[in-house]
């Protein structure tokens, strides 16, 4: 069941977890590093038979689902990633977790992290992600969950932005799949079971 809400304030109950994949838009970043965390919300739109769709006034595609009685907000903001949080702003205004940013989950590519590695995080820094830094600068907090899909390091932090920004090869590229595919089941393990429990089970894998 899709529940949609009026423009602005949400009328009624808050989403029980309003997840947002990061990401640069156009077909010119598809298949980039950078665009992990959107490729992750895509996965999770195609599995609960969310629509994402845009909404005058939110610069996202956005649909809502209930997933065994809860309420998952999914989006995509359709920003450039430097300015994520112009799109987090209003999507958090909108699902009603102004005071509950636990419950606001982003999505996200990692260079600290290897190819593949996944972590979840309650809140931290921003690890030079300019993604995160535009969603605090908007809200005005790091206390927000993160779901972190690494993506290795690059040869010099002079080449950082060609890193994220260019497609990976194919065994780099299967690696970011898997760990794609185990975001999507990050999301779907905090929205059941809570993100103590995710972090158990998530980042104690090597």
């Amino acid at each position: 069941m899709r529940r949609r809400g009026e423009r602005g304030a949400r009328q009624g109950t808050p989403a029980d977890l309003l997840v947002v994949g990061l990401a640069n838009p156009g077909k010119d970043y598809e298949g980039t590093r950078h665009n992990v965390g959107a490729a992750a919300v895509h996965l999770l739109a195609e599995r609960h038979g969310a629509r994402l769709k845009g909404l005058r006034g939110v610069p996202a595609l956005i649909d809502e689902v209930n997933v065994a009685g809860r309420r998952l907000a999914l989006a995509v903001p359709t920003t450039y990633m430097n300015e994520s949080g112009l799109a987090v702003r209003p999507l958090v205004r909108r699902f009603g977790l102004e005071d509950g940013l636990e419950k606001l989950v982003v999505v996200h590519d990692e260079l600290d992290l290897p190819p593949g590695r996944l972590k979840v995080k309650v809140g931290g820094g921003l690890a030079g992600n300019n993604g995160l830094r535009s969603i605090r600068d908007h809200l005005h907090s790091t206390d927000f969950l993160r779901v972190r899909i690494g993506v290795g390091k690059p040869p010099s932090r002079e080449r950082g932005a060609d890193h994220v920004l260019s497609r990976p090869g194919k065994r780099e590229s299967l690696e970011l799949e898997i760990a794609v595919q185990e975001a999507a089941d990050a999301v779907e393990l905090i929205l059941a079971d809570g993100v103590e429990r995710a972090m158990e089970q998530v980042n104690a894998r090597e």
